[in-house]
């Protein structure tokens, strides 16, 4: 037969029990809407900067092209324009050079000098262990 002592303390763990139950919901609803919030000035900044990023391109267009016309003044157009061409060939090649063999550094993509010092450290363990 239960008391009022442990009638009492049982309730009391009852409701403790639900208003942790509750918090953690309303918690849970906070985080998800902060997510939400935050998801979304994400999806502007991306937006925005990807804005941001073709104007840039052409930008550099102009860039070349403004070279290209100040080569013009001493030589001609068709000229200008091949030099300019042939030098923005040559950048791309030499970054698509550096491109690939930093890719080659990077392949495969496993932590090498991690697994050779756990290898160690297991052979250790294991000598020690035996002794």
């Amino acid at each position: 037969m239960p008391t009022p002592e442990t009638d009492s303390l049982g309730s009391a763990a009852k409701r403790v029990s639900e208003k942790a139950s509750a918090i953690a919901r309303l918690e849970l609803e906070l985080a998800s809407l902060e997510l939400k919030k935050k998801g979304a000035a994400l999806g502007v900044g991306a937006g925005l900067a990807i804005g941001a990023a073709a104007l840039a391109v052409y930008g550099i267009g102009f860039l070349f092209f403004t070279i290209a016309a100040a080569l013009a003044e001493a030589m001609p157009l068709w000229l200008a324009l091949l030099i300019v061409t042939l030098v923005l060939f040559v950048a791309a090649a030499i970054v698509g050079l550096l491109a690939a063999r930093s890719f080659q550094r990077g392949t495969p993509p496993v932590p090498q000098q991690a697994i050779d010092e756990a290898k160690l450290t297991k052979e250790a363990l294991t000598r020690n262990g035996g002794a």
